[in-house]
């Protein structure tokens, strides 16, 4: 009989496409989800829920988490262990904030935890091929890296597979995230998008994307110019006239508001936390269904410990 081993793990949400950056830069924000698994000798998984999704996600191996963990031991050819895992979910569903790369990147933890503290063949996966397993899963590197990495990432994707940068946020950006009480399917507003877009608008992106990277880093003044964007948000906005129209307001009155993700929630990239504060009043004082998410940029990523197995 093989002895329990327990392990914890913490995914902060993130923020991807941020304006102009469409499929490539994503920011963490401290605000996740955190959970523990125990391995067990039952094989299968178990999973409680607890908070975001309780009572309406699949608690069996269909759960996403388990599904990443399984792919991970699958792709290195190794036998998953049987798994309690119990989620403390703070991350909304179905609002743009990454839950789905985050439920990824937590089940890639997971087995990271479980694989290095393997008593029989111990193995440390590397950044890449934690990067790798994530992006098998989520089909794309923006909102994964961040949620694994931290900080602001750009994350871009080579025949050898996927690579990240990861650099450091200017302390002056102060995020304000925006929730609805409405939710939007990724697969619907991905669905929105032409396949193709206008020569000046694909280059006026490219601009900004470059101006956005010195904005977030090094000149926060810049980040109202910077986050303007011509690819994927206007197409989307007729399917969320109420984020497409509060964002429009929030620009207007000088905040570097996008559509967080896939929407329907919304990122402001305040200079300072007057300027946030400011935001967060203009959208109280039109009445609106929006809860108002005063956060930091998270730094350290995702993050797995070895706990004692109770």
């Amino acid at each position: 009989m093989s002895t329990a081993r327990a392990v914890r793990v913490r995914v902060p949400a993130t923020s991807a496409n941020l304006g102009p950056g469409f499929d490539t830069l994503g920011i963490a924000l401290a605000y996740g989800d955190d959970l523990t698994a125990k391995t067990r000798e039952e094989s299968g998984a178990t999973v409680t829920v607890y908070g975001v999704g309780a009572g309406e996600v699949p608690t069996d191996a269909s759960n996403l988490v388990v599904r990443s963990v399984a792919h991970v031991y699958e792709r290195l050819g190794r036998e998953m262990p049987g798994l309690e895992i119990s989620a403390n979910n703070r991350i909304p569903h179905g609002r743009g904030m990454g839950s789905s790369g985050s439920a990824i990147v937590s089940g890639v933890m997971i087995a990271a935890g479980l694989l290095e503290s393997d008593p029989e063949s111990p193995l440390k996966l590397s950044e890449e091929q934690l990067l790798a397993f994530a992006t098998d899963l989520e089909g794309h590197p923006d909102n994964v890296a961040p949620a694994l990495f931290g900080g602001l990432t750009i994350a871009w994707t080579t025949p050898a597979g996927p690579k990240f940068k990861r650099l450091m946020v200017h302390r002056g950006v102060a995020p304000l995230v925006l929730v609805p009480s409405f939710t939007m399917s990724t697969a619907l507003a991905r669905s929105l998008q032409p396949s193709q877009v206008p020569h000046e608008d694909a280059v006026f992106n490219v601009s900004r994307s470059a101006l956005l990277i010195a904005a977030l880093t090094q000149s926060p003044e810049l980040l109202l110019e910077a986050t303007e964007d011509r690819l994927h948000q206007n197409y989307r906005g007729e399917a969320m006239p109420a984020t497409r129209d509060l964002i429009s307001d929030l620009r207007a009155a000088g905040h570097a508001a996008v559509v967080s993700g896939a929407g329907p929630s919304i990122l402001v990239l305040s200079n300072g936390p007057a300027e946030r504060l400011a935001a967060a009043d203009l959208v109280e004082a039109r009445g609106d269904d929006w809860r108002a998410l005063i956060l930091a940029v998270d730094t350290k990523g995702a993050t797995v410990e070895s706990i004692p197995a109770h």
